[in-house]
């Protein structure tokens, strides 16, 4: 397992979380290679559960910044086999904008590389009723609008 491979895909989420954080959504797209996929396993309804291509990437993810401002915190990486593939856990701390409630939550992301260090795939594994509640202002029991948020 060569080190500089795996120091490539740990980079790649570093970088991840950083300019996601940041609002650096062009930057953030620069990462992934351009048919790389963003996956949510626990998706919603009114979510899609896989974006693929930096264009449905970029449309998924451009109100992020407008939605949430949020630090990531306390990343850790677990080994992993594949040198193409780093296993992330962090914290998300912030708030969502709309609401202004607090938005933190546990998150762990497999990320996949090609030999370049861009994203092919990037599972996210989050909690989403976390955000829905974040998103969802007080007193709206149905959580309305809280899909066209995520950019679903």
């Amino acid at each position: 397992m060569s080190t500089s491979t795996m120091q490539s895909a740990q980079h790649a989420v570093r970088e991840h979380l950083r300019l996601l954080s940041g609002g650096r959504i062009e930057e953030w797209l620069e990462l992934f290679a351009r048919d790389g996929i963003l996956e949510f396993p626990f998706a919603p309804t009114g979510m899609p559960p896989r974006v693929q291509g930096r264009e449905a990437l970029r449309a998924h993810m451009s109100r992020f910044p407008e939605t949430f401002d949020v630090e990531f915190v306390g990343l850790v990486f677990h080994e992993t086999t594949d040198p193409n593939r780093a296993v992330a856990e962090f914290r998300s701390v912030g708030r969502a904008i709309p609401t202004g409630k607090p938005y933190e939550q546990t998150c762990i992301s497999v990320v996949h590389t090609d030999d370049e260090g861009r994203i092919t795939r990037y599972v996210d594994y989050w909690n989403p009723l976390v955000a829905m509640e974040a998103l969802t202002p007080d007193g709206d029991a149905t959580g309305t609008g809280v899909a066209a948020s995520f950019g679903g």
